[in-house]
């Protein structure tokens, strides 16, 4: 089992920066690769960005790409999401998900989430 904690969502305003924790615990060995997603009121839940366990390879929505930066604190556990030039349209409850099967690009593991408004 792997756990994923959320967190450092909060209210901005545009134009600002947030900076989203996920913090795994459990069998992180077991961990290949993690994402971000959002899910906005009334849409779907749509990809952020992913990073690779192995090598820190990073990978973005075009909707984020430049605006938004992951990070990793390996003695932690955790990864980050920087996200700056933050727009009205980025507001959603994110959340991070981990992959343990390198088989399958499925994410198996799911944080609570963490509100992130932006305010115009």
């Amino acid at each position: 089992q792997v756990q994923l904690v959320e967190s450092g969502g909060g209210l901005v305003q545009a134009g600002g920066s947030l900076r989203l924790s996920c913090a795994a615990s459990g069998r992180t060995f077991s961990i290949y690769g993690m994402g971000w997603f959002r899910q906005a009121p009334g849409k779907e839940r749509e990809f952020v960005a992913h990073i690779r366990w192995s090598d820190g390879l990073t990978y973005y929505a075009d909707s984020v790409k430049g605006r938004f930066t992951i990070s990793s604190d390996n003695a932690k556990n955790t990864k980050y999401l920087q996200m700056n030039s933050l727009k009205p349209e980025d507001t959603a409850v994110y959340y991070c998900a981990a992959q343990t099967r390198s088989w399958s690009r499925e994410y198996d593991y799911w944080g609570q989430g963490t509100q992130v408004t932006v305010s115009s």
